[in-house]
């Protein structure tokens, strides 16, 4: 059994180094591919893995075309593990997932760990980590075994894993969906309409490193406004409604919008600074 690990990367070579540290110290993947949204070229570690660079650059986050292109890039791997960059991997998670994956026929996540700001140094250790990591408080994952998701909204793209068949016979992400937002929500609607569940795997974790947070994430409006609208028409159902709703409350949409989202301006440089999240926030 073969096991890609796909991650993208946009200006954070540092976190990108940690996740390729924490990669070698447990189960290795067969091979690392890193989407290189931005350019970034800072050279590699020596690592027990092959590691191949794709260039994908953009003035955004085409996170769907680009995960795309990390899973062209995996060629005949039958298991991929999709890691967002800034999460460090606990050493069992290569081998948890991938085992889980070849299991169970789904979408398989694990638990993330968020860290506040400074809690991952040069020399970091993984009891550290855990210790400092603080769970999200919407997915509650097992202490073991697999169980399914209470429903595919909780789907999360941070750190997932899908028999590569899989992923292809579901067409992988909609490039549809512009830039940030709601590409892995709809991955997982469509998903549970062809029988392929959001699962929830016990035991390994993912350790997310700090970077700015928004909320609402304001950087993000345009992108936003329109992966909902096309998520809306799809599915029936508005995704990133707290956000939405942050918009309306700053009057950038019409306070009506699930009629239907009416542009009124974007934001300001000061209203997103405004929304950026306190250091100590973990998410």
């Amino acid at each position: 059994m073969s096991v890609a690990v796909i991650t993208l990367n946009k200006g954070r070579g540092g976190h990108l180094a940690r996740l390729l540290e924490g990669l070698a110290r447990g189960q290795a993947p067969d091979r690392c591919i890193v989407v290189e949204m931005g350019g970034d070229g800072a050279p590699l570690p020596a690592l027990p893995f092959p590691v191949e660079r794709v260039a994908f650059a953009s003035a955004g986050l085409p996170l769907a075309a680009s995960r795309n292109a990390g899973r062209r890039a995996a060629g005949e791997a039958d298991i991929l593990i999709f890691l967002d960059v800034d999460c460090i991997p606990s050493g069992d998670l290569v081998a948890g997932l991938a085992a889980a994956a070849a299991e169970r026929d789904g979408l398989v996540c694990c638990a993330v760990r968020y860290l506040p700001a400074g809690a991952v140094g040069d020399g970091w250790r993984e009891a550290d980590l855990a210790r400092a990591g603080h769970l999200h408080p919407v997915r509650h994952f097992p202490e073991s075994g697999i169980v399914p998701s209470p429903q595919p909204g909780l789907f999360w793209s941070l750190a997932f894993a899908v028999r590569a068949a899989t992923y292809d016979r579901l067409g992988g992400f909609d490039e549809g969906f512009s830039g940030y937002g709601a590409e892995d929500t709809d991955l997982a609607f469509r998903a549970e309409a062809m029988g392929v569940p959001t699962l929830f795997l016990g035991g390994p974790l993912a350790f997310h490193q700090h970077h700015p947070a928004y909320d609402p994430p304001l950087q993000h409006f345009r992108d936003i406004v329109a992966n909902a609208e096309r998520f809306h028409r799809r599915h029936g159902i508005w995704p990133m409604d707290g956000w939405l709703d942050g918009f309306a409350r700053l009057g950038l949409i019409g306070p009506d919008w699930r009629q239907g989202i009416i542009l009124r301006r974007d934001p300001t440089p000061e209203e997103i600074a405004a929304a950026r999240l306190p250091d100590e926030r973990p998410f």
